[in-house]
């Protein structure tokens, strides 16, 4: 029991900080504003401040049934590259299928469809039927890929509105998990996480009348498009454009919406591979309508009057101010690989957050002042010594979640309830062991040593099987439990730290002071 330097410096320097994390909790608003970025309060959960909660699901389907399409076109440019007679090509959710009804030119055309996708398998039926099907692995690979990017097309058009502290997280195997505190109003993301954003660009099929248009008379290379209104969004009319995709969205690298002869219209720029590849089409196309497409409709449907070489462009049509920004920004963000649903949406008002952070507060205060009285009423001095260290631990607890960033939930402030009162279960079996020791005839010194050294093996004990509860906690928890397995683990720490260090040092400097003939317990 002696008072070693280090382990002054080395308490006064963690108090110290944590004091300064702490600190902007307890400032009002405008004080904290001209705090250094670094310096912030802990982050409110949903529950707390309010908010909107939204779970999406991503169809996965429709990306398979896409990659189908596309697999039924590259397969008939092979057959008829080929010169292989075929019938029935058409797609599914699990692949492609088609009848190659001539026997001798059976294997060259299994061979040729094979090495249209790594990820497929060839299934050979009866009487020629052929099918190429995704396999398990790349099934579960493309979902997981869809999901993924998914996630982060998410969280870019999420950013782009300015929104703080969101919380997006992958939930179960295709749903995604959105929660935006302080946003009361969803209705702008749910319109911006609703649409697809897919920005492709083809030329217009001339060569169909609109009379075989309407009567359904439409090559297979083609397809008829709905024209939409951007402002209303009704369907007026359809253009028929070209299936194959002469420019996709992937190549823009800017979007900016803006005015043109008193218009609201939508600027893009391309990169440096788009710029060549839309300068290559505009020269070669020149004089003919180029459909710009967004999640399926044609948004308009301009005349290539002259080559555009600079890799810009504008996008027109009855825009408001409002959708012309919101365009530009899913353009910006990317678009997404699969459509959205939405499964569930749930908005908490800031009154309740108030009333939950109130609730949190008056729990918080009540168990602290009735583990401090049981402390003193049972451990007199000692427990008083337990009880600095337990405020100590609080202003750690709280420092730390402020300095990593940590969002705190309703089950956070549960678990820094529960803290309070694992904090002193170290002093308790610290000071019965000092009891008992006492008790076998050891000095009050030798007591209070051995009561540290001989409790530390239990402690240790019991405080590492509640963080491996903690870890699973968050390692299979999602949202408000990963919170209390955030602040219960962090509690851990500190409460080891106070319990152990802060109070071994007050005990010591007790000792050394008072120099008493019998343990105040």
């Amino acid at each position: 029991m002696r008072i070693e330097t280090w382990k002054l410096v080395l308490v006064a320097l963690v108090f110290s900080i944590g004091v300064l994390f702490a600190l902007p909790n307890a400032l009002p608003a405008s004080v904290r504003a001209s705090l250094p970025s670094w310096l912030h309060p802990v982050n409110l959960g949903l529950d707390l401040q309010g908010g909107s909660h939204l779970l999406l699901e991503v169809d996965i389907k429709a990306v398979f049934k896409e990659q189908a399409t596309s697999l039924v076109e590259s397969a008939r440019s092979q057959l008829r590259k080929e010169s292989i007679r075929y019938l029935g090509l058409g797609s599914g959710v699990d692949g492609i299928h088609v009848t190659i009804p001539e026997p001798e030119q059976r294997e060259k055309a299994g061979e040729l469809l094979r090495k249209i996708d790594p990820g497929t398998e060839l299934v050979v039926g009866d009487n020629g039927a052929l099918a190429l099907r995704f396999t398990e692995f790349s099934i579960a690979e493309r979902r997981r890929a869809v999901v993924g990017q998914s996630i982060e097309i998410v969280r870019r058009r999420i950013d782009e509105l300015g929104t703080r502290e969101s919380t997006i997280i992958r939930q179960g195997d295709d749903r995604i998990l959105v929660q935006l505190p302080g946003l009361q109003d969803p209705e702008q993301v749910k319109r911006l996480l609703g649409k697809t954003a897919k920005l492709t660009f083809h030329l217009v099929d001339h060569a169909v009348s609109p009379q075989d248009a309407l009567a359904g008379r439409i090559p297979p290379g083609s397809e008829a498009l709905p024209l939409a209104d951007a402002r209303e969004q009704e369907i007026t009319r359809s253009v028929v454009v070209r299936k194959r995709v002469e420019l996709g969205g992937e190549s823009l690298v800017d979007s900016q919406a803006s005015f043109s002869e008193g218009m609201p219209v939508v600027n893009f720029r391309f990169n440096g591979q788009g710029s060549k590849k839309f300068g290559a089409i505009t020269v070669e196309n020149a004089g003919k309508q180029f459909a710009i497409v967004l999640d399926g409709k044609v948004i308009s449907a301009p005349v290539i009057r002259e080559p555009i070489l600079g890799g810009s462009g504008m996008i027109s049509g009855n825009f408001t101010v409002q959708t012309a920004n919101d365009l530009a920004l899913l353009l910006r963000a990317g678009a997404l690989p699969a459509p959205l649903t939405i499964l569930e949406e749930r908005t908490v008002g800031p009154d309740l957050g108030a009333d939950s952070i109130q609730a949190g507060k008056t729990a918080s205060i009540i168990g602290l002042v009735f583990v401090a009285c049981f402390m003193v009423l049972v451990y007199g001095s000692f427990g008083l010594f337990a009880d600095v260290a337990l405020v100590v631990n609080l202003v750690l607890l709280l420092g730390l979640l402020s300095m990593i960033g940590a969002t705190l939930t309703l089950p956070g402030i549960a678990g820094i309830v529960l803290t309070m009162g694992m904090a002193v279960d170290a002093n308790v079996l610290i000071f019965e062991r000092m009891r008992e020791e006492f008790r076998l005839g050891r000095g009050i010194v030798s007591a209070c040593t051995a009561g540290f050294k001989r409790a530390l093996v239990t402690i240790v004990d019991s405080q590492l099987t509640t963080l491996i509860a903690a870890i699973l906690l968050y390692q299979f928890g999602t949202g408000p439990v990963r919170g209390f397995a955030v602040t219960l683990a962090i509690g851990l720490f500190t409460s080891m730290f106070t319990a152990i260090l802060v109070v071994q040092l007050m005990i010591t400097a007790w000792l050394k002071y008072a120099r008493p003939k019998a343990l105040p317990i």
